[in-house]
């Protein structure tokens, strides 16, 4: 199986720091690897006990430590390298800490795009932290704390104890509305157990846990849910010209087998012509031509993991389910999109409105999906 990879990130202040000594001291965590900024930025409580080779240093807990030098690429070979030569017996996982002020989709690129890392590294998950105290405040003023947010697949909210009570289910309510398939953990709950072996695979059973994975009810149930058309869902509990007002999740599913062609064009228009309006889109795929084996597809703004067969379906659910973060790109236009392309019907569309512009006239097909 592929290592691993956790990414950590929130806004300045949030806990970051916090909840990283919490997690290297957690036994889940034996024969991890932290990769952080600066060591000086970071507060670790746990006694760097020996100086390793390249600035790798082994912690107290037994996880090794190490600061990002340059090139997060470079820094992902170099444990790759020690585990083939031997000079690493075992690596369990990495967790990547980014800076407060980071977009972490850049990192998430890097992973994905690398034609030898995306073999043998995956993807588990994104963990945001966000302060109960100041995060309204935050999400409000900056930009990189809503993608924070959006691209999340699991949300620990710092500082709990002392927010008042109001202003935290204020916040829990804004957070799910911008992210609704992530879970959103309070800090005194946040162990290894709750936040990591959140992606795809079922490291205990070693198979797909698609379900869990894209939480597509969730999105289904968003009050972000139904856009028809005019860039506003139904429920906006805040003042308009926020940046979540930019921020749309939804979901997309439909019984019928879709053409790999078609699925093709799709994920290659909306990549090309509208990536950076794509903050994250999950989903899993019934093709019509391979009924009994679906594909799954992920991808973070223009870039899309490599597509993976699955042997089989995972569960009793076989319809097509698509779960999308966007900004400033309506569900109505994602839709129609997706209707016209594939010659298939969504299930539950509130209306059959017509097209009434042309989603498909954008450049940049290239031809990038293989089932």
């Amino acid at each position: 199986m592929p290592i691993p990879i956790t990414v950590l990130t929130g806004f300045l202040g949030s806990g970051k720091t916090t909840l990283l000594n919490r997690l290297i001291s957690d036994p889940a965590m034996a024969d991890a690897a932290v990769i952080i900024n600066e060591f000086g930025e970071v507060g670790l409580d746990h006694m760097l006990v020996e100086a390793a080779e390249d600035g790798i240093v082994e912690l107290s807990s037994g996880c090794l430590c190490c600061t990002v030098r340059g090139d997060l690429v470079k820094t992902l070979e170099d444990f790759l390298r020690r585990l083939d030569n031997g000079r690493l017996e075992t690596l369990s996982r990495i967790v990547i800490e980014t800076t407060g002020l980071a977009d972490p989709a850049p990192i998430l690129h890097a992973i994905m795009l690398h034609p030898y890392l995306v073999l043998r590294y995956r993807l588990d998950g994104v963990v945001t932290t966000v302060d109960a105290v100041n995060g309204m405040a935050t999400l409000d003023a900056h930009e990189e704390a809503v993608k924070q947010v959006a691209v999340a697949d699991r949300i620990v909210l710092t500082k709990s104890d002392i927010a008042e009570d109001a202003g935290v289910a204020a916040l829990r309510e804004r957070l799910a509305a911008l992210n609704p398939g992530a879970p959103v953990v309070d800090a005194a709950g946040a162990t290894a157990g709750a936040l990591l072996n959140c992606g795809l695979f079922d490291p205990t059973r070693k198979i797909p846990d698609v379900a869990r994975w894209l939480h597509e009810e969730a999105y289904r149930d968003s009050g972000h849910t139904h856009d028809h058309g005019d860039g506003h869902g139904h429920h906006h509990h805040h003042d308009v010209n926020r940046h979540d007002d930019h921020i749309r999740a939804f979901s997309l599913a439909t019984d019928r087998a879709v053409p790999a062609t078609a699925l093709e064009m799709f994920i290659d228009l909306l990549r090309s012509a509208h990536g950076p309006k794509l903050l994250r889109v999950k989903g899993i795929v019934k093709l019509a031509e391979d009924l009994d084996r679906p594909v799954v597809i992920h991808g973070v703004q223009e870039v899309f993991h490599p597509p993976a067969t699955l042997p089989e379906w995972p569960d009793a659910d076989h319809r097509t389910r698509l779960v999308f973060i966007t900004r400033d790109m309506p569900e109505d236009f994602v839709r129609r999109m997706f209707e016209a392309i594939a010659g298939t019907p969504v299930i539950d569309t509130p209306d059959a409105a017509a097209l009434t512009d042309n989603p498909l006239a954008v450049s940049g097909f290239s031809g990038t999906f293989k089932p």
